[in-house]
């Protein structure tokens, strides 16, 4: 790169981009629908800060983010202080400290910006978009379940209606892993075989658990399927528990949605850091990059919880984008009462800030598809 792009005041650092017209305000409305999908379903808006104490920060499940986390000295009280990488670990500290006598459970929905240290090879991006819901103080299946409903009708109004939930339960594997009866070497060997989805691996270093272990990493896909070879295999005694926990929730699921489409990976264990129970992450249909993620944690120290983020600047490039507002240009001079009404259904007025020779050639030149005349728009065709 030349010393002059180098110093171009547009530069910006790696991972970090403005968003302009119309983007910008295509992604704000998008958040403000997921939000109000939440709100419908009861989840209260929480604000928290962009900066906090790292100790507060890295509580609980922000301990798992603790390495993307930017840090810097807050000049006024000496102590070190981190940029959230994640919303979530901050409401949990809200939740076990300033609503810690609310009732249960506790719904909270949130939505910001977040920064990372690094961007991800699917996802260069270091500055992301979060909205996201909290259901703290239940550990039932029907809780599990609430937050992927909510989340497909939050997609569902900004018109991603054909996604796919994917369901993992991290905690099942090391279970396996540990009854397979290899020692520790061994057992690194198979959780790295299993990360890689490597069948032949699994089969060779599973112990005595390869044949149910192959069988499961082999079931991954349609949630049915991978739900009946979970029930056929001979797990050990405190995989059980585990496995008809995910069947219960999808049971409870389909109960209220049964054409959305779910997938399960029964021996996936991405996230296993924080994780405790049922995990899901979304996808649009031919797409790599996720919707969004969550599942269920622990808040504070001991307080079941489970929720769900949704990343609304990947979902803007998936979803149909929304018909721009019409924009009417208001020359000198004219009713700006019939302007008001326009505004008040929804149009943009632009208004001349001084007389113009060719009141129609301005409004093109803004980007205008309509002219006030009188006290109607008039399309410039």
């Amino acid at each position: 790169m030349s010393d002059d792009a180098l110093n171009h005041p547009a530069l910006l650092p790696a991972g970090l981009r403005d968003l302009l017209p119309p983007e910008a305000e295509a992604e704000a409305e998008a958040v403000e629908r997921l939000m109000e999908t939440f709100a419908r379903h009861g989840y209260e808006r929480v604000k928290p800060p962009l900066l906090e104490f790292e100790e507060g920060l890295f509580a609980g499940s922000g301990a798992a983010v603790a390495d993307q986390t930017f840090r810097l000295m807050d000049p006024e009280s000496q102590r070190m202080m981190g940029l959230r990488a994640d919303t979530t670990p901050q409401v949990a500290r809200i939740a076990t400290t300033r609503l810690a006598g609310q009732a249960r459970p506790l719904r909270l929905s949130y939505a910001g910006q977040c920064l990372h240290v690094r961007g991800s090879q699917l996802n260069p991006d270091r500055q992301l978009a979060q909205a996201g819901i909290e259901l703290i103080g239940s550990d039932s299946p029907g809780a599990d379940a609430e937050i992927v409903l909510v989340g497909a009708e939050a997609l569902a109004a900004v018109g991603l209606t054909r996604v796919s939930f994917d369901l993992t339960m991290p905690t099942l594997s090391p279970v396996l892993v540990e009854a397979a009866g290899v020692d520790e070497r061994g057992r690194q060997a198979l959780a790295r075989a299993l990360d890689r989805k490597d069948a032949a691996s699994v089969r060779r270093l599973g112990g005595a658990q390869a044949d149910t272990l192959t069988e499961l990493l082999l079931a991954a896909g349609p949630a049915d399927r991978a739900l009946a070879a979970l029930a056929e295999a001979k797990l050990p005694e405190a995989a059980r528990p585990i496995a008809e926990r995910l069947a219960d929730t999808v049971a409870t699921i389909r109960d209220r949605a049964p054409g959305l489409r779910l997938t399960l990976d029964p021996v996936e264990f991405r996230g296993f850091r924080y994780h405790t129970g049922v995990c899901v992450t979304v996808y649009a249909p031919g797409r790599t990059q996720e919707l969004g993620r969550g599942g269920r944690y622990l808040c504070g120290d001991t307080e079941p919880a489970t929720g769900l983020t949704l990343y609304p600047d990947v979902v803007l490039r998936v979803a149909e984008r929304p018909a721009r507002r019409p924009r009417v240009f208001v020359p000198a001079g004219a009713d700006h009462a019939a302007a008001q009404e326009l505004r008040g259904r929804g149009w943009a007025t632009i208004a001349a800030v001084d007389p113009v020779p060719d009141p129609e050639a301005e409004a093109r030149r803004l980007g205008c598809g309509y002219i006030l005349r009188g006290s109607e728009a008039a399309s410039l065709g």
